[in-house]
């Protein structure tokens, strides 16, 4: 099957929305979380402008460990008391941070990135794990940003967590 994916939004409000369509459809029927996990980093990738690292780490019970993305090598552990993506997890609650050089913690896996919007990824009470987004921008995503990926991950939770 081909996916002729085709973004023409150019406000961050409708942009992630495009996506979120576009990513429910994307996983529809596919039971394999980790697929599905690679099909969204690809498209968000895609979609998302000014991103230099779009993808998930899992959560396998104690930590975080990488899952699909796009974007240079990553981190492969993250304990939950670590970085952004640890407070994500560990609180369940989205992180956006404008400088990530100010955030106390924080794990420098590409020292590129600046600004990073981490959404956890939680499926009735399970943490599967969390969304990843970093930019060489400092400040680079707005509430509309964090909206939007709160709702695409919402969307397509299930999915994510193989229960598709």
């Amino acid at each position: 099957m081909s996916y002729a994916l085709a973004f023409s939004a150019t406000d961050a409000a409708e942009l992630w929305a495009e996506a979120g369509a576009a990513a429910e459809a994307l996983v529809a029927g596919e039971p394999d979380g980790i697929a599905n996990m690679a099909n969204i980093s690809a498209l968000i990738w895609q979609a998302i402008p000014d991103l230099n690292w779009a993808g998930f780490y899992r959560f396998d019970g104690t930590e975080l460990v990488l899952g699909p993305f796009q974007g240079k090598a990553a981190c492969i552990r993250i304990p939950l008391d670590k970085g952004v993506c640890g407070a994500a997890a560990r609180l369940r609650a989205t992180q956006r941070v404008e400088d990530v050089h100010a955030f106390p913690g924080h794990i420098a896996c590409d020292a590129d990135s600046r600004s990073e919007l981490v959404v956890p990824v939680v499926v009735g009470d399970r943490l599967v794990g969390v969304l990843d987004l970093d930019s060489p921008r400092p400040s680079r995503f707005t509430a509309d940003d964090q909206t939007g990926a709160e709702s695409l991950v919402a969307r397509i939770a299930a999915a994510l967590a193989g229960q598709n």
